[in-house]
């Protein structure tokens, strides 16, 4: 085998934490003695997270969605072509001076706006030995919608041609990509569903000779991810804690996209209603660990983290600009995994109605957590340990 096994990861980060979250936990689990991973990001918070040794990142300029199609640099005063050029350049100079035996690319099979495709060629004619992989979450959007959306950008074809596998960050059981997007049969063979990726559980069983804690001492968490478009979650809840003392206390953790004046607004409205507030927290999974419950948009993220604390869930999902998220909470409610408020019916007292009851009874849906495996990691591991072994001898 060669001395060191080079992983390239790429990982567009328009907006939110969701993508840079994903990578980084996917990079942490393939790191070894011999092996060196480099991050490809325009997430502008990559450097808040500490990279442990052996894992890196370059930093491409950002861009903020607009729309669906619409994207423009998050920072630079350069028009969006401009931008995306200077991205398309960083990327392709970098993977090809890195030379990567394995390349992992998250969710969007030729990048924003295409930017990954010269180099998927690249490694196609140049470098055929090296693995290339595409990432997907458990689930993109419903069904019509990724189907129409896979067609038209010929996706398919892209998988076929420059891809080696598809890695499926869930459970086939829970939802097929394949029936649900309309993989045809010839390529099934390239999908691999990991399971869920699980974070660093803090996690520890309640001890018998330690008591429940009493009403006033329970702990609700509230995150809205990155928080780009979690105002209308933020402010329903702010608004129950301002309409008369809650039995419970609160962490709220805004996330850092939130603009600006709505975050003082929220900091202020926190300050007076009893509400610890935070802007950022680079380790959600501690915070979520002191939790009795945990009250999200149900994003894939923050879904694996509590999963993998065991905490009791209330999700309020976005159905738009994609309805993934309303998708996953109803798929968790049916297996008993977390609880849901659609978003058009959220209301603050709907909300207190929730929350007290599954604080009050939450045993439930514990029990169904404890008998939730996520295998993600492991799997991705194994199918890096059989890559290696088809490496030649040095």
């Amino acid at each position: 085998m060669a001395s060191t096994y080079n992983i390239l990861m790429y990982s567009h980060d328009t907006y939110g934490l969701g993508h840079i979250r994903r990578t980084m936990t996917i990079a942490q689990a393939l790191l070894d003695a011999d092996v060196n991973i480099l991050i490809l990001t325009g997430s502008p918070i990559a450097g808040r997270y500490t990279f442990p040794q052996g894992i890196d990142f370059v930093r491409i300029p950002g861009m903020i969605k607009q729309s669906n199609t619409s994207y423009v640099p998050h920072s630079i005063k350069v028009a969006p072509n401009h931008a995306l050029n200077i991205r398309q350049e960083i990327i392709t100079a970098t993977a090809k001076a890195f030379d990567p035996a394995m390349f992992i690319v998250d969710k969007v099979p030729v990048g924003l706006k295409g930017e990954v495709r010269p180099i998927l060629e690249w490694f196609r004619t140049s470098r055929p030995s090296t693995k290339v992989i595409l990432g997907l979450r458990d689930i993109l959007d419903d069904s019509e919608s990724t189907k129409a959306e896979w067609a038209t950008k010929n996706y398919l074809r892209v998988i076929e041609d420059l891809y080696s596998e598809v890695w499926v960050y869930g459970e086939k059981h829970l939802y097929n990509v394949l029936d649900e997007y309309g993989i045809p049969e010839y390529l099934h063979n390239k999908f691999v569903f990991t399971g869920y990726l699980p974070r660093r559980s803090y996690f520890k069983a309640p001890c018998a000779s330690v008591p429940a804690r009493r009403n006033g001492d329970r702990l609700v968490l509230v995150t809205a991810g990155g928080g780009g478009d979690g105002y209308p979650l933020l402010d329903c809840y702010m608004k129950m804690a301002e309409s008369g003392p809650l039995p419970f206390r609160t962490i709220m953790v805004s996330g850092p996209f939130v603009p600006k004046p709505k975050q003082d607004e929220l900091a202020e409205r926190a300050k007076s209603a009893g509400v610890a507030f935070k802007t950022f927290h680079n380790r959600p999974g501690k915070l979520m660990a002191k939790a009795d419950l945990v009250v999200s948009m149900g994003g894939y993220n923050t879904i694996c983290e509590v999963l993998s604390q065991r905490k009791v869930t209330l999700i309020v999902p976005r159905d738009t600009p994609r309805q993934e998220q309303l998708i996953r909470a109803r798929m968790l409610r049916r297996e008993g995994l977390a609880d849901y408020i659609e978003w058009d019916q959220m209301s603050p007292a709907l909300m207190h109605s929730h929350i007290i009851s599954l604080l009050d009874n939450p045993a439930p849906w514990k029990q169904a957590m404890e008998n939730f495996a996520l295998t993600g990691l492991e799997s991705i591991k194994n199918r890096l340990t059989a890559f290696r072994k088809e490496l030649p001898e040095s």
